[in-house]
């Protein structure tokens, strides 16, 4: 496995121009994914309130347009609305030196982090993939899986608006076997469902707690789609060691309390995303002594 992976990182690149450019070009996907990550859970809040409120025979109490483009960006504290130069990928936090133009409140630095990691990893599936078909269906896969990682950590849900779309993408992407052949891809979205949905109800009928969520079960299910049957027990390995790994971790620093649950939507996604790039060498070192 070690060799595999050692192999993955010093393979050159099919073009180096391209991996540059979708590096430049995931800096700012970073940037609207810093949108959506905050977005969509206010959107999905504003949808459940107004829906609770139609249900009561009273009036929703929210009638404004608010989605990922309506209304145009604003600092979270003052709320005055950003202008462009205020919106540029990294340069702008660097620039006002992580502080509001106009509040001069302190910025996350969550913003420049999501962009640094889009426009890094998207190097890194380009670099891998190349910029056919392949990688650009790898670029919305990652995109995707960082949106939903970010939300998961935030809210501990992962939304059916991106864990739904994201499994019948990979179904429609694998009608021409661009990763899996389709019947692969469709046994592995419903195993991947169904194997998370066994564990729930195990786990619930032993302890009488829930283990993990639904929003878990779809995104397998998602992966699976993407990847196939036969990546599933990868994917699961690798997210249930990195999971347990950062779970042990944290509680030993003692920066999460034992009773309080950790989402398990990121540790999917970072073994999917492994799995994307170097999944089939892996299991082929596995399978070697057989």
């Amino acid at each position: 496995m070690i060799e595999s992976f050692l192999s993955f990182l010093v393979t050159p690149p099919a073009n180096i121009t391209a991996t540059l450019c979708w590096s430049v070009i995931g800096l700012m996907i970073g940037s609207f994914l810093n949108v959506v990550i905050y977005r969509i859970p206010i959107m999905m809040q504003r949808e459940s309130e107004n829906y609770l409120a139609l249900e009561n025979d009273q009036p929703p109490p929210h009638t404004d347009r608010y989605n990922l483009i309506t209304p145009r960006s604003a600092c979270p504290h003052c709320a005055h609305k950003l202008s462009l130069a205020d919106n540029l990928p990294v340069l702008s936090f660097v620039w006002l030196k992580a502080c509001c133009r106009y509040c001069k409140a302190r910025l996350s630095w969550r913003y420049p982090g999501v962009e640094l990691l889009t426009a890094s990893l998207s190097a890194l599936v380009v670099w891998h993939l190349g910029s056919g078909i392949a990688g650009i269906s790898g670029l919305i896969l990652l995109w995707m899986l960082i949106a939903m990682s970010f939300i998961d950590l935030d809210t501990q849900l992962l939304p059916d608006e991106l864990t739904l779309p994201l499994m019948w993408l990979g179904l429609l992407i694998n009608l021409d076997g661009t990763f899996v052949p389709l019947r692969d891809a469709v046994i592995g979205a419903a195993a991947g469902y169904l194997f998370l949905w066994l564990v729930y109800w195990m786990f619930l009928a032993a302890t009488g707690k829930e283990g993990i969520g639904y929003g878990d079960f779809k995104l397998l299910a998602a992966l699976g789609a993407w990847m196939g049957w036969t990546m599933l027990p990868l994917i699961v390995l690798l997210s249930s060691v990195v999971g347990a790994t950062f779970g042990l971790l944290m509680i030993a620093l003692k920066r999460h309390q034992r009773d309080k649950p950790i989402p398990f939507g990121p540790f999917l996604a970072t073994a999917g995303l492994i799995t994307l790039l170097v999944g089939q060498p892996i299991v082929n070192s596995w399978l070697a002594p057989f």
